[in-house]
């Protein structure tokens, strides 16, 4: 276990043999998650650029008619007729 301290801004730095090993770097974005009465850290290892290609589909897709398809669902739910 390792101790850090907090500064006046809340600001804490990870030790860097813990960013070295989680591959951390200046500019990365953690998520803060509240578990009971501690505090968890997780780095984000992916993005959406990354998660390209790993839903499969078949043919090609019409995103305008899929997106229009969305909203109309959606403004139908908010008027309360779920149709």
């Amino acid at each position: 276990m390792l101790n850090v301290r907090v500064s006046p801004k809340g600001q804490i730095t990870i030790p860097k043999d813990i960013r070295r090993k989680l591959n951390i770097k200046s500019g990365d974005q953690m998520a803060v998650i509240l578990d009971g009465d501690q505090i968890v850290f997780k780095p984000f290892t992916k993005t959406l650029r990354d998660l390209r290609g790993s839903v499969k589909v078949r043919g090609r897709q019409d995103f305008e008619k899929i997106r229009a398809e969305v909203l109309a669902r959606r403004a139908a739910r908010d008027a309360g007729d779920e149709g």
